[in-house]
């Protein structure tokens, strides 16, 4: 019988029970921070702050606490107070360590999974404030309770002491003070306007809680205080401010229904876009859910049967779709519910199937009461939905008659296209270049490779005063769209996308900056995700070519060319010459390639969307119809305007 070898060649793999690592207490969280707080960019960076605030407006729905404060302090460190009831600091009977060092240190740990501490909560995913202790450098827990102050300092995640006793109180509540870890993010500088909106949007859906920002970092202490009674109602009216609108009362309806409490707001405005917010346990589900989907279904049905009801439909078959009856509308939808289900960490949608049942009962029964008692609000509704209606039947012509489906899949290529020999989206960029000179200079500058040129002839039309089917008939614009290859409106498909850089290369001037506005105008209302996805860039081509001798160099901001000028100074008598540029143009191909192009060394600026309706509008003040707003703008900001070309 022959005998089996065996192969003792891989017999030290390094793979044995003692390579398997037990990660302890918040260690998980240190060693992976992004699968508990998204990112260690200025995203997470705030969301430390967001998991503070929770716990107190925790408090506060739960009935217990009426003021929160949030204070940025010198150092990048944070405080978060409240007045409610106070982390216990008794023994857990689980732990056998005072509870307060257990939430502060324990994932998975609070009031909110189990028991009847809390009936709805923001924090049900269990990370909260021990994440926070886990990622910062140094943090206190103060805690007021039974007349007394107790509290805890960690570094790191990791106690420094135990639970004690620090003095009286005659109120309770909690107080959290914490430093974000420098090796953690690489910014922990706060942002005060971001911290700003966040709060105010809590206010706005925590009635009859006072919350206060206060600022510290500077001599002089900046505080703000936020209050509301409406609740969403209030919150539809700040973000509706100075937009003209449809109609006079704003739709506001509560309710409870199977357990789920249920409020929400809207009101029409003469824009073209929808603003949809929506909120679970006051946690922002940005990317909607459940709760929105039964909104949206009551409002489509609702108003179908009202319009119908009182004879605003010609024919039999005519109706309103999901659409039509949310063009120019801003609505807010929050939700309280006993154990919210979020898809992913960062709680961005609602998945509870049970909360569409709920939002859609209880707006179409607050809908239908609300059309029947405001009959002149009721018909400027229907008769917007009704406009919109008519005007996407003719954008939807327009569009089937001027963009073939030939012309989108790239068989008839806009002629003053100077595409590049890559067929590979990934790679390729298009430059969007303003006239023809600094078209011609670009194609020579080019590498044809991977670089496509597209030069516009003048200022394309402005489409925040434009619908599609006008828009539509735009050479400039169709040649873009057809460039583009995703096509656009309804047949808008990503997917299709022929060039993942978008570059828009102007000149730095008024003139160029104009047109700059006009095709972010252009992106933003009609390519939003393009912005969203990362696929918008704007060149930076250099003010200033700056020469003392041989030595060349560029200057991109007025910083960059003291600097050279100070640096050219010590190392050569030459006197710089200095000459700057005001349009591509006057740039040889060289030039251009080397400042502007070379991926080595140019610099180039991403598009993003921080704040859609703060962006929203400032495109609706710089572009839309209303003059006394942009004369307003302009006022406001005159003094703090740079580099303005005279």
């Amino acid at each position: 019988m022959a005998s089996k070898k065996i192969n003792t060649a891989k017999k030290d793999s390094g793979y044995e029970a003692k390579d398997i690592y037990v990660l302890e207490g918040l260690e998980p969280v240190r060693k992976r921070p992004g699968m508990y707080i998204g990112t260690t960019g200025p995203e997470g960076l705030h969301h430390l702050i967001w998991e503070c605030v929770d716990n107190s407006i925790d408090e506060a729905m739960a009935g217990y606490a009426k003021n929160i404060t949030v204070s940025l302090l010198p150092g990048n460190r944070v405080s978060t107070a409240d007045d409610g009831r106070g982390i216990p600091v008794e023994k857990h009977p689980q732990t056998k360590k005072s509870a307060l060092e257990t939430v502060m240190t324990t994932l998975h740990a609070g009031g909110k999974f189990g028991g009847e501490a809390y009936k709805v909560s923001g924090g049900l995913h269990g990370v909260g404030v021990s994440v926070v202790c886990a990622l910062s450098k140094w943090m206190k827990a103060e805690v007021c309770r039974d007349g007394a102050r107790y509290a805890q300092e960690y570094v790191r995640g990791k106690p420094q002491m135990a639970v004690k006793k620090v003095g009286s109180c005659r109120q309770t509540g909690t107080i959290v003070t914490f430093e974000p870890d420098a090796e953690i993010f690489k910014d922990t500088n706060f942002d005060f306007k971001r911290i700003l909106n966040h709060l105010r949007q809590q206010a706005y859906l925590t009635r009859g809680v006072k919350i206060t920002i206060e600022d510290r970092r500077a001599p002089q202490l900046i505080s703000y205080v936020f209050y509301f009674e409406g609740g969403v109602k209030s919150y539809v009216k700040y973000l509706v401010a100075g937009q003209a609108l449809t109609h006079n009362v704003i739709f506001y309806t509560s309710g409870e229904k199977d357990g789920i409490l249920v409020e929400a707001a809207f009101q029409y405005t003469n824009e073209i876009e929808p603003y949809e917010e929506s909120f679970a346990n006051n946690i922002h589900t940005g990317e909607g859910g459940s709760h929105l989907t039964g909104f949206r279904a009551a409002l489509t049905r609702s108003l179908n049967d009202y319009a119908k009801k009182n004879n605003y439909f010609k024919g039999e078959d005519e109706s309103l779709s999901g659409e039509d009856v949310r063009d120019g509308l801003t609505t807010v939808v929050s939700v309280k519910i006993r154990e919210p289900q979020f898809e992913g960490q960062t709680k961005a949608k609602l998945g509870n199937p049970e909360a569409k049942v709920a939002v859609e009962a209880v707006t179409s029964d607050g809908l239908a009461d609300f059309l029947e008692r405001n009959p002149q609000d009721a018909r400027a509704i229907i008769e917007k939905c009704l406009l919109m209606a008519k005007a996407r039947k003719a954008a939807k012509a327009a569009r089937q008659t001027i963009l073939r489906k030939g012309a989108l899949e790239g068989l008839a290529l806009p002629g003053k296209l100077s595409d590049c020999s890559s067929r590979n989206a990934e790679e390729s960029e298009l430059y969007i270049v303003e006239g023809e000179s600094a078209g011609g200079s670009g194609r020579q500058a080019r590498d044809r490779h991977f670089q496509a040129i597209l030069p516009l002839r003048g200022k394309i039309l402005n489409v925040e005063k434009a619908r599609l089917d006008k828009m539509l008939d735009s050479k400039e614009i169709k040649s873009l769209i057809i460039a583009l290859g995703t096509a656009i409106a309804d047949d808008f498909d990503i997917s299709k996308l022929r060039y993942h850089k978008i570059i828009i290369m102007t000149d730095a001037d008024v003139d160029g900056s104009h047109i700059r506005t006009l095709l972010l105008t252009l992106f933003y209302r009609h390519f939003k995700l393009m912005i969203e996805q990362g696929h918008i860039y704007i060149a930076q081509p250099p003010l200033y070519r700056i020469q003392a001798g041989k030595r060349i160099e560029y200057a991109y901001v007025e910083a960059d060319k003291s600097e050279i000028l100070e640096d050219m100074k010590k190392e050569t008598k030459i006197t710089p010459s200095i000459q700057r540029y005001k349009g591509l143009g006057e740039m040889n191909p060289e030039q251009l390639w080397e400042t502007t192009m070379n991926p080595e060394n140019r610099v180039l600026l991403k598009v993003t969307i921080d704040d859609a309706k703060s962006a929203d509008r400032i495109f609706d003040t710089l572009m839309g119809d209303e003059v006394l707003p942009r004369k307003k703008f302009i006022q406001a900001y005159a003094k703090s305007v740079k580099n303005l070309d005279i």
